[in-house]
């Protein structure tokens, strides 16, 4: 099998991975919150069944923010938290090696030089660049995993970069599920977070077109 075909071979293992995982999730049967806390926490056990539960359902584009809110939900405050953060990088981990293993050869191939100068910066500055990305809440999480794999960044300035930047949306998240029915500080706290790291994002991105298209 030549190189070419090796690559596209990879790539689509990739997506049909991707797209199976989707369908999964969505045929995934839907619990009550009862039932939920009830598995998870009458169990020694539940809490690692929870992360890998949550861990595996972030390769596909499950909104993660509903899986963050519930571990608030069933957990509390403090041990959503940390369910949260752990599921999270074991999932990122496990998506950005899915997306380096099968995907990155073809981007190599298939685009040669027209993404050197980025797979530069992200080599250089993937630290920052993961930090900024994961920091805006709208950003979808799941798709940064496996586009990250594809890109020249190295592993652990992702997932340092990963820890940090999810850290203010995961307690943001979590809180409302821990707090949600009570609306008090803690609520609003969360609310006002995750509306400034969204304005801030939107900013960003604003200031950056505008940039582009005065350059061009």
């Amino acid at each position: 099998m030549t190189g070419y075909r090796r690559a596209w071979a990879r790539l689509m293992v990739l997506v049909f991975f991707v797209a199976a995982a989707a369908i999964a999730a969505l045929l995934f049967p839907v619990r009550t919150v009862e039932e939920v806390q009830r598995y998870f926490t009458g169990t020694p056990w539940g809490p690692a069944v929870f992360i890998l539960g949550y861990a595996a359902l972030t390769l596909s584009p499950v909104p993660k923010t509903v899986l963050s809110i519930g571990a608030g939900v069933v957990f509390g405050f403090a041990g959503g938290v940390g369910v949260v953060v752990a599921a999270a990088l074991l999932g990122a981990m496990a998506a950005f090696w899915l997306g380096r293993c099968l995907g990155r050869e073809a981007v190599e191939i298939y685009t040669g030089a027209r993404v050197g100068k980025l797979d530069e910066v992200l080599r250089r500055r993937g630290f920052v660049a993961i930090v900024a990305v994961r920091l805006v809440p709208v950003l979808p999480f799941t798709a940064i995993n496996y586009l990250a794999g594809l890109t020249s960044v190295a592993w652990w300035p992702y997932l340092l970069g990963t820890a940090l930047g999810i850290l203010p949306g995961t307690v943001s998240y979590v809180t409302l599920g821990a707090f949600g029915l009570q609306f008090g500080w803690q609520v609003q706290a969360a609310l006002a977070v995750l509306g400034l790291l969204t304005l801030a994002g939107l900013v960003v991105a604003v200031r950056k077109r505008r940039k582009g298209a005065g350059s061009v």
